[in-house]
């Protein structure tokens, strides 16, 4: 078992949410095997309060302010350390004894070189538990969690997801991003466009922002592709029915397949829509969510037509909000580091706003991450929120339109 999670964990050719990279070890315990042999594990995150967020980021300030200021005292010890020291002896041995002293503010009482660590959240976060290692427990390959290592605090402060660490790109909709985070905490923070509603989530994944919408909204379609992710995605909403229920709202887990036109509604297939759903989708939605899923530039494209499609169809005005985090790789075309994939997610909404065809007018603008966090993640200067309005244009006889089509 040990040589297989390694195998998964650490091979080349995967990725890894830094999410998981900052989750302590007790919060994430593996439970079971998926259908295609990937370990799932089962995380815990806790929401903080208003108060909580406010005091971490007081607690994150102060903690810069003391590091700056130990830097600068050292600048201080180095400068009086050199004054005192005479220039008759400096020969390149005594420079190098020099440069060793000096090193020496840098240095712990062991003689390990100090670094400085970014501070943990100080909203009910065990001090001995690490947070910059991934050394999930495993419990076993099929049973329940227990209680041990379940954060303090009543169930309604906790949401548990079950997921999977280190995929292949093909299956990056099984970890927990950045951006789902983002956008959760908007809509924690946020509510009220969400507030008894019909919403949709596009590529929902493990349904962590689904889960989150609906302590709002009246029904959430949280919808993805694969068998498997729609599975585990389906057990996440059975897990936080104490988030859901309490607060009236569902979550319908559907199949929804970017690179096709038409809904599954196949009645063998688990997670496939009945006329009466699709009805309501279209009759009732008002928001559409996604959150960091352009990184891809051929499924970029397949959502902005699918967007396209379903808002070309719904009855009432859409409010849309989608969650980016904008990664840069080394590129061989550009032999430089780029962002192509958030290159084209913009050119993508520069084409909405310019769109022009008769059927829906579309405005695009930045949203103001100035927030508070809900949830505790970094929130890295690459992560961004956008809102789209959707509104049918009064005009009739609509012209052809082929660019999203």
């Amino acid at each position: 078992m040990r040589e297989m999670m390694d195998d998964v964990t650490f091979r080349s050719d995967t990725v890894l949410s830094d999410v998981h990279l900052h989750t302590s070890s007790k919060r994430q315990l593996m439970v079971r095997l998926n259908a295609v042999g990937q370990p799932v594990f089962l995380a815990q995150f806790k929401l903080i309060s208003d108060e909580t967020s406010q005091a971490s980021e007081e607690e994150e300030r102060a903690f810069r302010r003391n590091a700056l200021n130990r830097q600068e005292e050292r600048k201080e010890e180095w400068k009086v350390d050199n004054s005192l020291r005479d220039p008759a002896f400096s020969t390149s041995s005594t420079k190098a004894s020099d440069a060793s002293k000096g090193i020496e503010a840098l240095l712990d009482e062991d003689g390990d070189l100090e670094v400085v660590r970014r501070p943990r959240f100080s909203s009910g976060e065990d001090e001995s538990l690490p947070r910059d290692k991934v050394c999930p427990i495993i419990l076993t390959t099929g049973g329940e969690p227990s209680e041990e290592g379940e954060p303090k605090g009543s169930s309604r402060d906790v949401v548990k997801i079950e997921h999977t660490m280190a995929t292949p790109l093909e299956d990056v909709g099984k970890q927990v991003w950045r951006g789902a985070f983002l956008l959760a905490d908007y809509i924690l923070c946020k509510p009220d466009p969400l507030k008894d509603c019909t919403v949709l989530e596009l590529g929902g994944g493990t349904g962590v922002v689904s889960i989150l919408a609906a302590q709002a909204a009246k029904t959430v379609y949280c919808t993805d592709v694969g068998e498997d992710l729609l599975d585990m995605c389906e057990r996440n909403v059975a897990l936080n029915k104490h988030l859901t229920e309490s607060a009236g709202g569902k979550v319908k887990v559907k199949e929804l397949d970017w690179l096709k036109n038409d809904f599954c509604t196949d009645p063998d297939r688990p997670h496939s829509w009945s006329e009466d759903e699709i009805a309501e989708l279209y009759d009732l939605t008002t928001v559409i969510l996604a959150a960091d899923v352009f990184y891809d530039d051929d499924l970029t494209d397949a959502f902005f037509r699918t967007l396209y499609r379903l808002t070309g169809n719904l009855k009432n005005p859409c409010a849309i909000y989608l969650s980016i985090e904008k990664r840069l790789n080394f590129t061989l075309r550009h032999m430089d580091v780029a962002c192509e994939a958030y290159g084209r997610f913009r050119r993508c909404l520069d084409a909405l706003v310019t769109l022009r065809d008769g059927r829906v007018r579309y405005a695009v603008e930045p949203v103001e991450l100035s927030f508070p966090q809900r949830l505790v993640y970094e929130r890295v200067a690459q992560l961004e929120l956008w809102k789209i309005t959707a509104d049918k244009t009064p005009e009739r006889s609509p012209p052809p339109c082929t660019r999203w089509k």
